[in-house]
């Protein structure tokens, strides 16, 4: 019975993600519907990695190296950039089946087995990150791939086995999960490593942890050699550590008591706190602990994404459907908890529809999607021309600038104080606030393929005073050595660039004028000079000697401190 069970699974799986291949691979190219400035942060991350480079070693990220290696895989192999993610993700698939084959057919009965083995499969393979709007975008496919790999964990950790544990493949299942996790997005093996552990042991699968353990320090191992360096991890922790200290983005999203108890995620997190007491009542005490621990993990690594997508609640749904008992059991205030850890069950599921419904139709959608008004999101580079985005939405350049000032017909209601945020003054001069809303690829290739033109700009390096830094894609120049794609603090790679570009209308202005704050504060700024300028942006050359002077962290006023 079991082995034919073991069949069924596979091939209904097998079917699914055959399926999914040919919608995915059937539109001969992806087509993005947002988001460009994520899919540029990744792009330049996937082109470096593919001309050798390495994240951490070679340029300043908080994310992984496996967010990005299994795309990388398909770029070296000639793909266009477009196909390689789409293929990326397909290998990531191919690589979860048979955990995802293992944990469904040992820890669920019936049509949960192949839900679950379903979700894990889409998490994989969907071409949005989650939420409900319905839009394509492969922005944050990390955070997708490590929920995956954090489902497969945790659902070993907290569901015994059917027919009894297997403390070899369960601790090589959670050892290679929380390995791939801290390699995807260290936020969630952070979060996740001490629920995980103490529910297994909570449950006394002491050997089961000593499998995991191995697998991990193998999976360390395998990775060391093959960054060829162990201070790959002393890198990839400096840059933890960057974005950690960092007052660019301290969270992407809502504060963490929103996530918690704001209106929209109210009903989740009762439902959690109710599967929790509901478990212990009916008897899973080991369950229950291990619920309760994860629930602030859950918390935390919501309030961490952008989007703040409670997608632990589709998981926690199948969880307790899984967990409730087969016959009545009553508390001390005469509640059935089977009917009540069902009713949880069935809201948890509820809750979690939207988003996972929207990334199970992703593919389809794209495939639907009227590509007549898509434009390349890299014109010019011929195979990577297959990753393309809405025209309107790349070409047509769109700013907001203020209006008010001394010297305007709302001279009466100007506030200087209120405008010290957006005021920017470099090298004595005052600029104009202006940001970019929309048009970035008709920005970054006009600005790029006006400093290549120029005759001491071509194969130049930039450090950008913005947020991106993405104009080396787009003309003949380099990308800069062990810089930042997406700006999270420091001057970081300054040191090797050969100029400092200022764009007139940043995508941010406060990550613009934090920028050059740090540059007017270092000891070499005043040999910084003008060189080139236009009406989109201003060029200034950089001294040979650039030791970085890092300001201390503020103290917080008493204003920032009540508002944290």
């Amino acid at each position: 019975m079991s082995a034919n069970k073991g069949k069924i699974l596979a091939a209904f799986m097998a079917g699914l993600l055959g399926l999914f291949a040919i919608v995915t691979f059937s539109k001969g190219g992806f087509f993005i519907g947002k988001h460009e400035g994520d899919t540029l942060h990744l792009l330049q991350m996937l082109l470096r990695m593919g001309d050798g480079d390495w994240p951490h070693l070679d340029f300043v990220t908080p994310i992984g190296v496996l967010a990005f290696a299994p795309i990388t895989v398909f770029l070296e192999a000639g793909y266009g950039v477009g196909q390689a993610i789409l293929a990326g993700q397909f290998l990531v698939a191919i690589v979860f089946f048979p955990v995802a084959w293992w944990v469904a057919k040992s820890r669920f009965e019936g049509g949960w087995a192949l839900l679950f083995a379903a979700t894990i499969l889409v998490y994989a393979v969907a071409l949005v990150h989650g939420e409900a709007h319905d839009s394509v975008s492969i922005s944050m496919h990390y955070n997708r791939w490590a929920w995956a790999a954090a489902f497969l964990a945790i659902t070993t950790t907290i569901l015994p086995g059917r027919e009894g544990d297997n403390p070899r493949i369960d601790g090589v299942v959670v050892g290679l999960a929380m390995a791939a996790m801290a390699l995807i997005k260290v936020t969630y093996f952070a979060a996740f490593f001490i629920p995980i552990l103490v529910g297994l042991l909570a449950r006394g699968a002491w050997r089961t942890v000593l499998w995991a353990a191995l697998t991990g320090a193998v999976a360390a191992v395998v990775v060391t050699l093959w960054a060829g360096t162990p201070l790959f991890w002393l890198a990839y922790l400096r840059d933890l550590l960057n974005v950690a200290a960092s007052d660019v983005r301290p969270q992407p999203g809502r504060a963490f008591g929103d996530v918690v108890s704001a209106p929209a995620y109210l009903g989740g997190s009762l439902v959690a706190v109710l599967a929790v007491i509901f478990l212990r009542q009916a008897g899973r005490k080991a369950e229950g602990l291990t619920l309760l621990l994860l629930v602030p993990a859950f918390f935390y690594v919501t309030y961490q994404n952008f989007g703040n997508d409670p997608q632990w609640l589709w998981l926690l749904g199948i969880l307790l459907f899984s967990m409730r008992p087969n016959g009545p059991v009553f508390s001390g205030f005469g509640w059935d908890m089977q009917k009540a850890i069902s009713a949880v069950a069935l809201a948890a599921l509820c809750f979690g529809t939207p988003s996972f419904l929207n990334m199970a139709a992703s593919p389809f959608r794209h495939l639907a999607t009227d590509v007549e008004d898509y434009a390349a999101l890299m014109p010019g580079t011929g195979v990577h021309e297959d990753l393309q985005t809405f025209a309107p939405r790349a070409y047509r350049v769109d700013v907001r600038r203020a209006l008010d000032g001394p010297d305007t017909p709302f001279a009466a209601y100007y506030d200087e104080k209120a405008r010290e945020d957006t005021t920017v003054t470099f090298k004595g001069r005052t600029l104009e606030f202006c940001s970019l809303e929309l048009g970035m690829v008709a920005w970054f290739k006009t600005l790029a393929d006006d400093i290549a033109e120029w005759d001491q700009g071509r194969d130049k390096s930039l450090f950008t005073a913005d947020l991106l830094s993405s104009y080396w894609m787009y003309g003949d120049l380099k990308p800069l050595e062990g810089g930042a794609p997406w700006y999270y603090g420091d001057l970081t790679g300054i040191e090797n660039a050969d100029y400092l570009l200022l764009p007139h209308c940043p995508l941010s202005p406060d990550t613009s004028k934090k920028i050059l704050d740090e540059v007017t504060g270092q000891p070499w700024f005043d040999a910084v000079k003008e060189v080139r300028r236009t009406e989109l942006y201003t060029l200034y050359s950089l001294p040979g000697e650039r030791p970085i002077k890092v300001a201390p962290p503020k103290e917080p006023d008493e204003e920032t401190s009540a508002q944290d």
